[in-house]
Formats: structure tokens, sequence, C-alpha cells
């Protein structure tokens, strides 16, 4: 809207927007139906309005467009990634220009304007330990009516996410003979292609998904995914309570059609609410269903698998893998605080006293000088430790460097054996 002179008749609200996304940014797909009335005056009068590209020479314009890609309908910052989209087509569609001979160069190349760094790293926040993860899988099953199954039929699509590690539109995708589910033990899932969701007027179909190879990979490649046992015997539980989709999918409506973001979204808000305690269901814990596939990649890593095991079952590599996903579980800093404490208090007692005539050797370093201190000085030394070093050895000496202790029961004196280095 930056590129658009403020001329008078200028359409009210959302429908300069509503018009050009429907009509001007698409071609018109198979059965869509004529231009309302409405919208063709929209866009006659964006097209007189609209201001050359040439414009975009001066750097003042230049500058107020790419400020417009900080903002968001009602005002505020726009999302760091958000913006990073933005400029990016941006940048393609004046480089697209500068090809046609419209532009006779790419204007924002003399502009200093930069999108903030994302973070590349998941937020430890969102991942959720195995205990959340299994309540929340559990209380996905409860959301709506037992005979409509609005819950249930979702249970195996989001403990695909959580112990497969799949994507959305990979869940979404899997079919009844891509899989391999025996009674006992590991399976086994090829993953060949996915189906994410786009709109009916961004697709070649029409449909709301399209078909599309797996993510970063060539067409034609797969990716072998084992399942755990336990996600095994809930696909199974699955196909035999629903059955497949007419194309073998194991995932689907009560319609027979394809799991739409709206509607595994919906019910994972309410999977939330029935799940969490109060005190997390304002966190941002497992907040997104694909949290789930964070989740299960760092779980897999903090069981100690092998990273180049656990990128190639995820689809990413492994730089990707350490970088984004190798997160804490929630909760888990204490688990590690408690073995930290447990060490320690290993060695809170004082070590087992000698029998007489054995010696007792601690090291603090390398030889020769020695001071006989009374067995009533000893005795004031602390339980831990060999307590303050004697007057002898001068503050701040090399000699403290280390010291060797060694008792003789038959003299009934303690030796101090101070060296020097």
């Amino acid at each position: 809207m930056a590129m658009l002179w403020d001329l008078p008749g200028r359409p009210n609200g959302q429908l300069p927007r509503r018009a050009l996304r429907h009509w001007a940014f698409v071609v018109p797909g198979p059965g869509q139906g004529e231009m309302p009335a409405e919208d063709r005056l929209v866009l006659q009068w964006v097209a007189k309005a609209s201001r050359p590209l040439v414009d975009l020479h001066d750097p003042i314009l230049a500058r107020d467009v790419l400020e417009s890609l900080r903002r968001k309908l009602d005002g505020g910052e726009a999302a760091v990634e958000t913006m990073r989209r933005k400029r990016k087509v941006l940048v393609h569609a004046l480089q697209y220009a500068v090809e046609r001979g419209e532009l006779g160069s790419h204007p924002l190349q003399k502009i200093r304007w930069r999108v903030p760094k994302p973070s590349v790293s998941v937020h430890p926040r969102v991942v959720a330990n195995p205990h959340q993860a299994r309540d929340l899988l559990n209380a996905v099953s409860y959301v709506g009516g037992y005979c409509r199954a609005r819950g249930r039929r979702l249970v195996g699509f989001f403990a695909g996410m959580y112990y497969a590690g799949l994507r959305q539109e990979e869940a979404v995708a899997v079919a009844l003979p891509d899989c391999r589910l025996p009674r006992t033990g590991w399976g086994r899932l090829i993953l060949h292609r996915t189906l994410p969701q786009a709109g009916k007027r961004w697709t070649d179909t029409g449909k709301f998904h399209d078909e599309r190879v797996l993510k970063n990979r060539p067409p034609g490649e797969t990716r072998v995914v084992p399942l755990p046992p336990h996600l095994v015997t809930l696909w199974r539980d699955h196909v035999a309570t629903f059955g497949t989709a007419d194309d073998g999918r194991l995932f689907f409506t009560e319609q027979g059609r394809i799991i739409t973001y709206t509607t595994y979204n919906r019910v994972w808000h309410e999977t939330r609410e029935l799940a969490l305690p109060p005190a997390l269901t304002s966190t941002p814990l497992a907040k997104r269903p694909y949290d789930l596939r964070h989740s299960a990649l760092s779980t897999w890593l903090c069981a100690g698998a092998d990273p180049a095991e656990v990128a190639q079952r995820a689809g990413n590599s492994v730089e990707v893998l350490l970088s984004r996903y190798a997160k804490r579980l929630y909760d888990r800093q204490s688990i590690n605080n408690q073995r930290i404490e447990g060490l320690l208090s290993a060695y809170d007692q004082p070590p087992e006293s000698d029998e007489p005539g054995e010696e007792q050797l601690s090291w603090r370093g390398t030889a020769p000088m020695v001071a006989l201190r009374s067995r009533s000085l000893l005795a004031t030394l602390p339980a831990r430790g060999l307590g303050p070093w004697p007057p002898e050895i001068p503050a701040g000496s090399a000699s403290r460097r280390c010291c060797l202790t060694r008792r003789t029961a038959e003299f009934g004196a303690e030796k101090l054996l101070f060296f020097r280095s």
C-alpha cells in the first residue's frame, strides 16, 4: 500500500487487500466464479493510484516501502520471520522487473535496511518432557463427543509428530501402504510425499492441499522413519477403529477429507486446557502442534542418540538439528541439579579413619619442607580439608600449592609435609 497515491475515492477498510489477494495476485483457478463488481471497482482505483516502479529509485520512497514491511495491519511490529519473508518476496519481484527491462537497476541496492536477525534456536520453554507429552496425547481423546470422535481421530496424528518427529504436512500424508506395523517391536514408515495446506486459490488443483515432495529433498527421494512400539500400537488401534481414507491415508475427517490446519489446531488448543495445569496453560509450553516435533527431537538428543541418526530421521541436517532443536526438556534442569547435588553430597561426610599403622596420603603438590604440629592444634581443624595453614608457611608462598598428610599412630602426632615447587 506504500506504492499507492492518496487519490480521491480510496476504498475503505480491507477492500483493497481483499481484491488484490483474491483477483490480482493469483491466476483464476478452475471453477472460479466471476469477479464481484465491488472488487472490480477497487482494482480500477488501484490501477490509477499505483506509482510507477521507477519511483523506487527515490531513497525516501524505497525506505518507506521497506519500513511498511515491519508493520502489521493493527500497526504493531511484525515478527522477524514475517519481515524476512516479505522482504524476500519484494527483492525477487524487483529483480524480475529488472530482467524484464522495467527497471534499469535494482532500487534497493543502495538502501541500508536490514531485517533483525531471527532467533535460530527453538525456545526451551516450548519443549515438553515425556511425562507432559503423554498427558497431552491422552487428553486429545477427551476432546469433543465420543461418537463424532473429533479428538479420538487425531490421537495418532499428534502421536506421530511426537514419537516419530513428523512435520504436520508429513503426518497428514501418512498412508497405510507406506507403514509396517508389526504386533510387537518397532515399526517403519517410508515418507515420500507431503500435503501442505495453502488454500484453494493458491494450489494448482483448486483444493486446500497440494501434493509435494519432502521438504528440502529432490523429487523421488524418500525418508525412512523408525516407529517406536508405543506408536505402532496407537496406529494399529486407530486403523482398527476408523479404517483408512479412500487413498489409504490414516488420518481424515468424519467426511473422509484431508485434515485442515484449523481442525487440528482447534483440537490442540482444547487439549492443552485439559492436560496442563493452570500455571502452564498460559506459558508457551507445547503451545502449537509443531512443538511436539521440537520435543521429540530434543528427547532423542537428550537420550544420547547419535545426532547424525536423529537428523536423518527428522529430515534435517546435523547443523540445523544441533542449532535449532537441541533444547533441554521442560524441568530437565532440576533433574540435572539433583544429580549434581547427589554427587556433591557424597563428599560431605569425612573419609573413614585409617587403621592404626596405616598411612593416609592426600596430594596437593610436590616436595620437601616439614612442619610438626601438635595433636591439640590438629583437633581444632575442620572435619573437611586440612584447615588453616601453619604459620611457618607465609601467605602467598608457592609451598601452599601442595600438601602431603601422613599419620603415624605410634608417635601419637600428625606430620604435615609442605612442599615447595
